[in-house]
């Protein structure tokens, strides 16, 4: 008789494609995109990160990076994710969740919400500790 590990944890979440990717690899403007796909964590994502790359307005970073953190919460949990456990960066329809936890991460850092930044980049480590070292 064998029985499942329960030290093991949870497998690994993998999203499906981003319904946005293949607009934005075209070079589609962002807020096209999140106005065609306005469930597309990677969408905000990018609007999110454009914010913060311009230097420009760090509170509206922060709020395209919670509209993409919360969009993949809703994402990961019809994807079977049950509040934890590894969500791979190398599974690339992964990336925008990952990338809008980041975002959110140095968003939070950005208009001096610690607690935030501290719990969303600690989410981020333990979700991926390969997007953590990439993004952060």
């Amino acid at each position: 008789m064998s029985f499942p590990d329960l030290m093991a944890g949870p497998p690994p979440t993998l999203l499906p494609e981003d319904p946005a990717a293949a607009s934005l690899a075209e070079g589609e403007e962002p807020r096209s995109v999140v106005v065609a796909h306005p469930e597309s964590p990677l969408a905000w994502a990018v609007l999110a990160e454009a914010a913060l790359a311009d230097g420009g307005d760090d509170v509206v970073a922060y709020a395209f990076a919670r509209v993409g953190y919360h969009r993949s919460l809703d994402l990961l949990r019809r994807n079977g994710w049950k509040g934890h456990g590894p969500v791979p960066w190398d599974h690339v329809p992964n990336r925008g969740f990952l990338r809008a936890l980041a975002a959110l991460t140095r968003a939070a850092a950005a208009i001096g919400e610690v607690a935030e930044e501290e719990r969303c980049g600690q989410f981020l480590r333990d979700s991926s500790p390969e997007a953590y070292d990439a993004l952060i």
